[in-house]
């Protein structure tokens, strides 16, 4: 331990009452002599040789000393009283504490020191910052501050009381459909509102995806969030994938400089097709592996990886999956339109517009003949609800006619 550490070691002592002040203290002044005759001790070492301490109790104190370090940084932020560590991860320690002007609680995002010294990490941590800061809607975590204190930058945001979807889905099962619905719906809303602040989200998964006690759902971590036309940081990403792997678009794994709304619409069709599935598009060995999957592999569809789900919930899934962005939904109003549908127990026509395109793309591009049966097959609509649609009744009959059309130009043809 150095100085700084055997003080704080001390402290720990005294304040647990394991040993007094001068019992401490008789301790460092022989520990002292001791070094200065060559025989190098720690003061853990030395206390526990005078029987004031065990090695169990050293244990518990080095990790008690562990947390208070974590708790450092942000305790240097002045007008806050940190009250606990909610979270960790490589990029970033996030604690619970009190704004004391405001008295109210609030979260913390706290860079690590050796971060700090990275300038495009610190770059990145103030985008984040400064990109929350645009938006202002019920169904997105609140930003409040960003800054620097003594070496360290900080975040302040808005707590949550609540869990994750990631929370919800950690024994493997299905989320039930009318719930996984209602969440999705709410994080729509705040795409919605960000990207018409010109803002894509680019990360959104069930980890980033918050519910409070109070059943409002909020969209969380901004930190890999572009503006739409950053021309210049577009082109510094380009071929870089970013973005996790689970859920993402497969334009953002090539790293295409234009990604716009479309790349949201597919990272949330990702998390809602694990949502009500209880499993995640795609699985793999690695990273690489599951990135190439969402580039080459369809995805199982998700109402027969979950029977009891409503043919409509597969549709709208699989038209915000798409792997080309100009066959899925344009825009989240587009995904919104359906997913409202489908709450009112009506047919997603926005997602059969799309089928239908693709249908007669396919058609127009094969010269093949194909006979109405098989036409009508290639549309998935929702059997309880098709007799009682005139669009969709209206649509069909259009979609025939172009058939024969079709099929009458190529038997003329040949």
């Amino acid at each position: 331990m150095s100085a700084e550490d055997d003080s704080l070691f001390a402290r720990k002592v005294i304040e647990r009452k394991l040993a007094t002040v001068d019992e401490v203290e008789l301790v460092r002044e022989n520990l002292r002599d001791q070094n200065e005759k060559g025989n190098h001790h720690s003061l853990a070492d030395a206390l526990v040789q005078s029987g004031y301490i065990t090695r169990s109790q050293v244990q518990r104190l080095n990790m008690a000393m562990e947390d208070d370090s974590m708790y450092r940084p942000a305790q240097q932020i002045p007008g806050y009283q940190v009250l606990g560590k909610l979270g960790q991860g490589a990029m970033a320690t996030v604690f619970k504490a009190k704004q004391l002007s405001l008295d109210r609680i609030v979260a913390i995002k706290v860079l690590p020191k050796r971060l700090s010294e990275n300038r495009e990490f610190v770059d990145r941590f103030y985008k984040e910052g400064r990109a929350a800061a645009k938006l202002n809607h019920p169904n997105i975590v609140g930003a409040y501050d960003v800054g620097e204190a003594m070496g360290y930058h900080f975040f302040v945001m808005e707590y949550i009381d609540g869990k994750t979807v990631y929370d919800m889905l950690k024994d493997a099962k299905p989320i039930e459909e009318k719930e996984a619905l209602g969440i999705v719906v709410q994080v729509a809303k705040a795409l919605q509102h960000a990207h018409n602040k010109g803002l894509i989200h680019r990360d959104v998964k069930p980890k980033n995806i918050m519910i409070t006690s109070a059943g409002i759902v909020k969209l969380a971590d901004m930190g890999l969030a572009r503006e739409v036309d950053d021309y210049k940081s577009a082109t510094a990403e380009a071929g870089r994938a970013y973005g996790t792997p689970y859920y993402i678009s497969p334009e953002q794994i090539r790293g295409e400089v234009n990604i716009d709304a479309r790349a949201d619409v597919y990272s949330l069709g990702a998390t809602f097709y694990h949502m009500v599935t209880g499993r995640v598009p795609f699985e793999g060995p690695s990273p690489s592996a599951v990135m190439h999957k969402h580039l080459k592999e369809p995805i199982t569809p998700p109402d027969h990886v979950n029977t009891r789900l409503t043919s409509a919930i597969g549709e709208i899934i699989e038209v915000m999956m798409a792997k080309n962005a100009a066959d899925r939904y344009q825009s989240m109003s587009e995904v919104l339109e359906d997913l409202e549908a489908a709450l009112r127990g009506e047919a997603p026509l926005q997602a059969r517009k799309h089928y239908r395109a693709d249908l007669l793309d396919d058609l127009a591009s094969s010269g093949e003949v194909i006979a109405y049966d098989d036409l009508a097959g290639h549309l998935r609509p929702t059997p309880a609800r098709a007799g009682a649609s005139p669009h969709l009744l209206l649509g069909l009959g259009l979609l025939l006619f172009l058939s024969l059309i079709v099929n009458l130009f190529l038997l003329l043809r040949g």
